[in-house]
């Protein structure tokens, strides 16, 4: 048993209705603090009242289809139809302005990573944490009114709890009612423990919290409470809005409303009724929700005697016409419909410690309510018998005159049903950003979906250009090298440049002055040639040997496999000699040929004149003896972030069809050696290499067989029509990607629907890509991504990246040419260069 005390004396202005007090009383609140103890996790009250404390985690914002708004609302209706009569259920949302902090782990980080902490630091967002009350008040209670509430009685005497009859009452259904909430798979339900009710030590709990008005695990801070001339507690200047009457209700109400910010003329996007007093609500807030459920048979029998007094009435006024032909229909609905008839309230309790924001708070609060078509109401006589039943367990004293009647299928639209972004919780992921703010989030697109809805960790990313997808693939890649993964991107377009220099990867791309180099026969020391290595060498030699459409005999891929063994045996011997196809080359005129000699293998079998002759361009002094020659970045299995730049070659049929090969052999390495190490391999805009059949089959293996080596494959596009023009491609790529991440796609909203029918997406993903970039916050420069899960999970993030890290990932031309330009000032130090040019831009 959990004593609840306030430890000091709380100073309370007295609210005056229909009494005449001095002009100044002061209260000590421990004298008439409501609450009673804190018994097995249940409140008890000193009028007899047992209240549970639950939290709820709701789903996030922007997140639910209109289907899914309607599910849950019937949800909350099979939740609410256990509860007894008697019963009050209070769910109270607290919205409170926070500032984002970096972790002091990440603070020791990165330099880019550094830059986006400084970027976001102190960047405010809304916090929410949604709380409910379940209250079963006690056998005869006296209804509260706002004459009569435990706030303006002299004393409090404690009713004589009979036995523990509310208290199993109440036990006996919470269990059922919180198995149906979770059961949805919308929310989780979980029962505050009494120390997080009533606090410990230092740490306030929520009773602490709301009588003080603080931070969520904040310091218990008492403070005066002041109800004259205005609600004040401490130094918080209070507003506080009711809806108490019908006559303040819109003329329909339904679970989900659209929010025109991010529809369109060809689509809806949809979120909850009152999500305008929630998250869309920029202020402190709290917003409390009851529903009073009575004895219905009771409650229908009330409904009917007002109807016939107000028959009595009808003719010596209108008003009561209209109010008896509203009542009979009420009786109506409730009996033909089964409708369950209850009273409820709604409240809307903002507070700043500024008092020159109250008008601006005010003005805020007004408009998000009128959103709703609610008449806003701002209370003042009876603001403090409303506070007062807004403390946790005490949702009984909540005047009776304060509420409406309604039927639950109505009132729980009015429920807030959804809360701010959360951070995963893998150690492993990338950092985006809470699409209403931008503060950052820890999200994981690859291990944590695993667990639950995806069956591969492969990705398509489609964007339009200028949609921002090379900023955002430059920062997947990077946090993936941080984090341990192995990167290797195929890349048009030079889009890789600066993060490549930041992360002293490996850099090939072509030019006349500096053309690219590979060395396919070097073996890393500590290495070794196994089968994986030497298949690889013999596909490259027959490529370059063989065209598509010449025939290829067992016999010449024994010679050359065993031409490969007699090598590397022979290079065993001599250490002086440099791995590579110049040695391998003149190993076959000097030794191999009379291996062959001495075996009677005839031309026919294997033509060695004409291997030696066909290969010969790529032999010193050929026309491409450079290109398997390579001296340099030759430890290509160790390296994390390998880059093959294909702009200026994509083109040429020999030095592509070589670099394809050679890229194949060495992510094949890399999945089959790195045991336990992430593999990431980024396919851009690089389309030749799919167009080609060969590379098509190396495509449609990779996708299917990355996964058992915890890898995973990126494809990039710009054009969806190019992952759809070859059937083997759409087969390997998109019917084998489960994260699907798509950018700004504005300009093809008009056919959306073939790229819909091509991707496999939902009404509620079409939704929420047509949405992006439509509502950007002025003055900031990101973009907004849509990543979809294993076609279940989509949510749209920002991607917003500090000054270093766009200077850093950018394609534009002059941005990056100034990047050059700092380079070189600062000595080829690009981290300076990217440092100096971020402090000219805030200045």
């Amino acid at each position: 048993m959990v004593i609840i005390f306030i430890l000091a004396a709380i100073v309370l202005a007295a609210a005056i209705l229909n009494a005449r007090p001095p002009a100044k009383t002061e209260r000590d609140l421990q004298a008439i603090f409501p609450l009673w103890k804190l018994e097995k996790g249940i409140l008890l009250s000193k009028s007899g009242d047992a209240t549970v404390v639950l939290k709820i985690d709701l789903p996030e914002i922007f997140t639910l289809s209109e289907q899914e708004y309607e599910s849950l609302h019937i949800t909350w209706l099979k939740a609410i139809k256990v509860l007894p009569p008697g019963s009050i259920l209070h769910k109270q949302d607290w919205f409170t302005s926070e500032r984002y902090a970096a972790s002091a782990q990440r603070s020791q980080g990165n330099f880019l990573q550094q830059s986006s902490d400084r970027f976001f630091n102190e960047r405010p967002y809304l916090a929410h944490q949604c709380y409910l009350y379940l209250t079963l008040k006690t056998p005869g209670r006296k209804p509260a009114t706002s004459a009569y509430s435990s706030l303006l009685r002299k004393n409090i005497v404690a009713r004589e709890l009979t036995g523990n009859t509310v208290v199993q009452q109440l036990q006996s259904c919470i269990g059922q009612f919180c198995r149906i909430l979770s059961d949805s798979g919308f929310v989780t339900v979980s029962v505050l423990s009494p120390e997080e009710i009533a606090g410990s030590g230092n740490k306030q709990g929520i009773i602490d919290r709301y009588l003080s008005l603080g931070r969520d695990q904040g310091p218990a801070v008492l403070k005066d409470i002041h109800f004259k001339p205005e609600l004040k507690i401490g130094s918080q200047y209070c507003l506080l809005f009711s809806v108490a009457d019908a006559d303040q209700l819109p003329g329909f109400c339904a679970p989900k409303i659209n929010y025109d910010k991010y529809a369109t003329d060809r689509t809806k996007f949809f979120v909850g009724f009152a999500t305008p007093l929630g998250q869309l609500l920029p202020v402190n807030h709290i917003y409390n929700q009851y529903l009073v459920l009575e004895d219905p048979v009771q409650t229908l029998k009330t409904m009917e005697a007002k109807r016939r007094r107000l028959q009595s009435l009808s003719a010596y006024s209108r008003e009561n016409t209209i109010s008896r032909d509203a009542t009979a229909e009420y009786l109506n609905e409730a009996i033909s419909e089964a409708r369950m008839p209850i009273t409820a309230h709604l409240n809307l309790l903002c507070w700043t410690d500024d008092p020159s924001q109250l008008k601006e708070i005010r003005n805020a609060a007004s408009s998000a309510i009128s959103k709703m078509e609610v008449i806003p109401h701002e209370e003042t006589v009876g603001a403090a018998q409303l506070w007062w039943a807004g403390i946790p367990g005490n949702a009984a004293e909540l005047p009776e005159n304060e509420c409406f009647y309604t039927f639950a299928q109505q009132a729980t639209c009015f429920f807030n049903l959804e809360t701010s972004y959360r951070s995963s919780k893998s150690p492993f992921g990338i950092r985006l950003g809470d699409r209403l703010t931008g503060v950052p989030l820890h999200v994981d697109i690859s291990d944590e979906p695993m667990k639950t809805v995806c069956t591969n960790r492969n990705k398509l990313v489609i964007g339009g250009s200028g949609s921002g997808k090379s900023v955002f693939m430059n920062h997947l890649c990077h946090s993936y090298v941080l984090q341990g993964a192995h990167c290797v991107i195929l890349d048009v377009g030079h889009s890789y440049e600066g993060l490549c220099k930041l992360l002293g990867g490996y850099y090939f791309t072509y030019s006349e002055a500096n053309p690219i180099k590979f060395n396919p026969f070097y073996i890393p020391a500590g290495d070794y040639l196994d089968t994986e290595k030497k298949e690889s060498i013999k596909s490259l030699l027959v490529g370059l040997w063989k065209a598509n459409d010449e025939n290829f005999r067992r016999s010449e891929y024994v010679a050359i496999s065993n031409s490969l063994q007699s090598y590397f045996h022979f290079l065993s011997g001599h250490k002086e000699i440099f791995p590579c196809f110049n040695s391998y080359y003149e190993f076959l005129q000097q030794h191999y040929i009379k291996e062959l000699e001495a075996e009677k293998v005839k031309d026919r079998d294997f033509d060695i004149h004409n291997f030696l002759y066909v290969l010969r361009p790529f032999f010193k002094g050929g026309e491409f003896d450079y290109i398997l020659n390579g001296t340099e970045n030759l430890e290509l299995l160790s390296q994390p972030f390998v880059v093959y730049e294909l702009d200026a070659i994509k083109d040429h049929p020999t030095l592509f069809q070589v670099t394809t090969l050679v890229i194949a052999e060495m992510f094949i390495s890399k999945m089959r050696k790195l045991k336990g190490i992430r593999k990431v391999i980024v396919i851009e805009e690089a389309w030749k290499a799919i167009s080609r059949a060969g590379m098509a089959e190396f495509i449609k293996y990779l996708y299917k067989t990355v996964r058992k080596h915890m890898g995973e494959a990126i494809t990039v596009s710009q054009e969806i029509d190019d992952l759809i023009s070859s059937p083997v491609i759409k087969e390997a790529i998109i019917n084998n990607s489960d994260c699907k991440i798509l950018l700004d796609l504005k300009k093809f909203a008009n056919k959306f629907d073939d790229i819909q029918a091509t991707l496999g997406m939902t009404d509620k993903g079409k939704d929420l890509v047509l949405s992006l970039n439509r509502a950007n916050e002025p003055g900031k420069r990101y973009r907004e991504v849509y990543i979809e899960l294993g076609n279940t999970i989509m949510k749209v993030y920002r991607y917003e990246p500090s000054i270093e890290e766009y200077y850093a990932y950018s394609t534009e031309q002059s941005e990056k040419m100034k990047v050059q330009e700092y380079t070189e000032k600062y000595g080829g130090d690009i981290r300076k260069a990217l440092r100096a040019i971020a402090l000219e831009q805030v200045a």
